[in-house]
């Protein structure tokens, strides 16, 4: 990983962190694979798009509707459960 990368990478989860009014580090709880099945979301707000077969990285349960979670481009945002397997 170059340094331009780290750099951006740090800057991205500092603005996750103050979006999301995240506090300490951001661990992966798990990874989860959106639904084949499910229909596709473009997302917006604080929603994340959804692609079927799309692997996500899971930050935090926040309730029973949403996930918090990050998609391949690190974009960090709320994904409705209903799309991912229990």
């Amino acid at each position: 990983m170059t340094l331009k990368e780290c750099k951006k990478e740090e800057k991205a989860d500092r603005e996750f962190q103050k979006k999301f009014k995240f506090e300490g580090s951001i661990h992966v709880l798990t990874r989860m694979m959106v639904d084949p099945a499910a229909t596709e979301k473009r997302g917006g707000g604080k929603n994340l798009p959804l692609r079927r077969g799309e692997i996500l990285d899971v930050i935090q349960f926040t309730n029973r509707e949403q996930i918090l979670c990050r998609n391949s481009q690190r974009r960090c945002k709320s994904a409705g459960a209903e799309a991912l397997p229990a």
